[in-house]
């Protein structure tokens, strides 16, 4: 019940945020109609379709995503011919007449019951278009809701949530409706101003559906709006869980996921520091081997201080923490303090050992890491998320955890101040002070693309509108523009579930992005050699661009299965068309991500 009451106020608040705007002509269009007939039906066509939408997106794959992409065609569509109407009466009377007979004709045949009430229909059916349309902009709220979702997979809990958000989102329009209705009233007793209002909502309708068409709706808006409302929400979820007594730290709330699914669980935002006081150290025995150690269990760590970090070695947050772990691990290790890193894949190639022990030596970890490539330690922490940390004091007991980057003061106080529960002493040195580099530093301001899969199973933003090819060689034809987010393929790829292999020399890959980073997770056929790349920025050479893994004309090689830098610019301002030519065949494409 707390997380639909969460839900709920968290969509209430989409009215305040700017991303609304694109919506909200859609919505004060009917104003001037009955609420019960036209505007309550409008909004509950809404929120019935953004739910189903989000649901799909969330666990459906890239096949519902290609099915949203027709369905937004249909919805502008259908809403620039309501526009239309709005504007030009003369046409909505020649418009309707077609579907005034054929609704008399079936009303006469079913005595007159059926359609007895069209504007309902009507509107219900305009609603549906806008919650197809709709993008709220992802403040911690909705974050939490698809992240869950994703995890937990497809079922009745998730939809309801999405639903009670979407719920919440369409009261805080009914207000404005039921207000805008009560103005346009006032006004329309005025001559001539109804008809006026009617034409400038109409022309309100066709900029919603330009601007949404365009992009801009989920670009600029939701910028505008994520440092105006993520706050409250962080806020707001914070007050919806109990507090623990004398402290600040909040009770987190773990869902126990009956299969293991790592849609959407990686988190660049860190989530409040949570505590767990009752909860027991689970075992560490599903572990499929051991770097650094032998194998650990929950009772050789008694009596000590334990910090459990949930990672893998492709994905950028995890590597982000590592600075900071691995100068925990050193500083405190002589006081008690025992670090365990939970190896846990994403990706296939991730399974494998070999990898895992070449990584763990590559980024100086020497903390103990047990492989979890079946996932058996994450189901028994009932983890949701990379990177996750859990710090287990003295007596075996979950203090607290974190989800996601950031809180690194915070989490070494805590450290600090279990040791000294445990009676030993933290050190003079007060925090420690660390500076990441490579694709270990911190990330820049203002990114604005996020984590994109190549995979057609989770894939996202590709053009053109033909879409990936499944399991198949298949030519591609790349799009002859890019907008923000999107990418494409060029030459000759078999696109997978979770990679895309390149079959050709030749095949390119091009993204159009903004951030200060751009990695790319890439690896090679097992047993061939090194595969060359080029990357271009612009069109050009990334000169003093270039990344950690490529040479300033934009040369480079994949040499092993891991996430490559390939842009690190001075800066995340403007625009950028990031292109990879694979010079010899066999590169594999997993996931772009940003910093």
């Amino acid at each position: 019940m707390t997380f639909l009451i969460l839900a709920f106020v968290g969509g209430v608040f989409t009215i305040v945020s700017p991303c609304i705007l694109p919506v909200l002509p859609f919505v004060l269009a009917r104003a001037d109609q009955p609420f019960l007939k036209n505007g309550l039906s409008m909004l509950l066509g809404m929120a019935l379709a953004f739910t189903a939408v989000a649901t799909l997106a969330a666990v459906g794959g890239g096949w519902a995503v290609e099915a949203n992409e027709y369905g937004r065609l249909v919805a502008l569509s259908l809403l620039a011919a309501f526009a239309l109407t709005l504007m030009f009466p003369g046409l909505a009377d020649r418009l309707s007449r077609p579907l005034v007979a054929l609704g008399a004709r079936l009303a006469a045949s079913s005595d007159g019951g059926v359609l007895k009430d069209r504007a309902f229909v009507s509107s219900l059916v305009l609603g549906a278009a806008t919650g197809l349309l709709w993008a709220p902009c992802a403040g911690p709220v909705l974050g939490l809701i698809l992240t869950g979702a994703a995890i937990q997979g497809a079922n009745v809990g998730t939809s309801l949530l999405l639903l009670a958000y979407a719920g919440g989102a369409a009261t805080s329009l009914a207000l404005s409706l039921l207000v805008g209705g009560r103005v346009y009233a006032l006004l329309r007793r005025s001559l001539g101003v109804s008809q006026w209002m009617r034409r400038g909502m109409g022309a309100a309708v066709l900029a919603g559906v330009a601007l949404i068409a365009t992009g801009l709706d989920t670009g600029l808006l939701s910028q505008i709006s994520l440092s105006s409302t993520s706050r409250i929400e962080q806020k707001l979820i914070d007050a919806l869980r109990p507090q623990e007594t004398g402290g600040t730290l909040v009770e987190a709330e773990a869902p126990a996921p009956e299969a293991v699914s790592l849609v959407a669980a990686k988190l660049e935002t860190p989530s409040a520091l949570a505590v767990k006081n009752e909860a027991t150290f689970a075992s560490l025995a599903g572990a499929t081997g051991w770097i650094n150690s032998p194998e650990l269990t929950s009772a050789d760590l008694r009596g000590k201080v334990v910090l459990v970090d949930f990672w893998t070695y492709s994905c950028i947050n995890c590597l982000r923490t590592l600075p900071f772990i691995r100068a925990w691990a050193d500083k405190y290790k002589e006081v008690g303090l025992v670090v365990v890193g939970v190896h846990s894949p994403e990706f296939a190639f991730e399974k494998n050992a070999d990898h895992v022990r070449k990584a763990v030596k590559d980024l100086g970890i020497t903390y103990p890491v047990a492989i979890d490539s079946n996932h058996a330690i994450w189901r028994g922490f009932q983890n949701q998320a990379w990177p996750a940390l859990y710090f287990v004091d003295a007596q075996g007991r979950v203090r607290h955890q974190v989800f996601g980057e950031g809180q690194y003061e915070e989490s070494e106080r805590l450290i600090q101040k279990l040791l000294a529960e445990n009676g030993k002493a933290a050190g003079t040195g007060g925090l420690v002070s660390v500076q990441g580099e490579g694709v270990q530093a911190a990330p820049g301001d203002r990114v604005l693309s996020g984590e994109t899969y190549v995979g057609y199973e989770r894939a996202a933003g590709f053009v053109p509108a033909g879409g990936l090819q499944a399991d198949r060689l298949h030519g591609y034809e790349p799009a002859a523009s890019l907008k923000l987010n999107h990418w494409t393929l060029d030459g000759e790829w078999t696109v997978e579930a979770e990679r895309a292999v390149a079959a050709r020399a030749g095949a390119r890959l091009a993204y159009r992005f903004r951030a200060r980073d751009l990695h790319l997770v890439l690896g090679r056929e097992a047993g061939a050699g090194p595969v060359r790349f080029r990357v271009l920025i612009d069109g050009q050479p990334p000169a003093k661009g270039h990344g950690t893994d490529v040479a300033s004309d934009g040369s480079g090689l994949i040499d092993a299965h891991r996430l490559y830098q390939l842009v690190r610019l001075p800066s995340s301002a403007g625009d950028h068309l990031f292109e990879i030519e694979f010079l010899d065949p066999g590169a594999h494409a997993y996931a772009f991500t940003f910093g």
